[in-house]
Formats: C-alpha cells, structure tokens, sequence
C-alpha cells in the first residue's frame, strides 16, 4: 500500500501551496521593493523547479532525459529572445 500513496506529489502540492502563500504575504505585509521582488524571484524558481521535477516528470525517463532538457533550453532561450527583443524594438527604440 505504500508505494501506491503517491507521497511525493502530496509533497509537492503542500510545498507548492506553501511557496503561494509566501509570495502573497509578500503582497499582505507591503516589503520594500527590493526585498518583495528578491522573495518572489527566488519562489517563482522553486515553485518551476517543483513542478518540473514532481509534476512533470522531467527526471524520470532515463531514455528521453537529453531530449527534455534540450526542450526546457530552447523553450528558455525563445522566451529570452522574445523578451530581449520586445525590449530592444519597443522600449529602447531600436528597429
């Protein structure tokens, strides 16, 4: 009966709720900026780092582990070139 209890996504949800209740208190006690923006950051890696590993079962598969982190690269390099980008064209005032 244990290894049908799946512990560790009951884990990975109380830990998930844990870290939101976090960045709201964030919100609820008013932080200084800095402070705020530096407890948020360092949730919202957590919080991606949770649902990777736990929920997404990125490290499971042995036979298909490359090609899941090569995904999560260029998915991270996309997003980074789309948000360079924007900021280059519309912000900076680069064409």
């Amino acid at each position: 009966m244990k290894q049908l209890f799946p512990i560790r996504h009951v884990m990975g949800y109380v830990f998930s709720l844990v870290l939101s209740v976090v960045a709201l208190a964030v919100i609820v006690w008013d932080m200084s900026f800095t402070t705020g923006l530096t407890i948020l950051i360092i949730c919202a890696a957590i919080q991606a780092a949770v649902q990777l590993f736990l929920f997404m079962h990125i490290d499971e598969d042995k036979t298909t582990k490359t090609a899941n982190y090569t995904n999560i690269l260029y998915a991270l390099f996309v997003a980074l070139v789309t948000l360079f980008g924007t900021l280059f064209t519309m912000i900076w005032g680069y064409l």
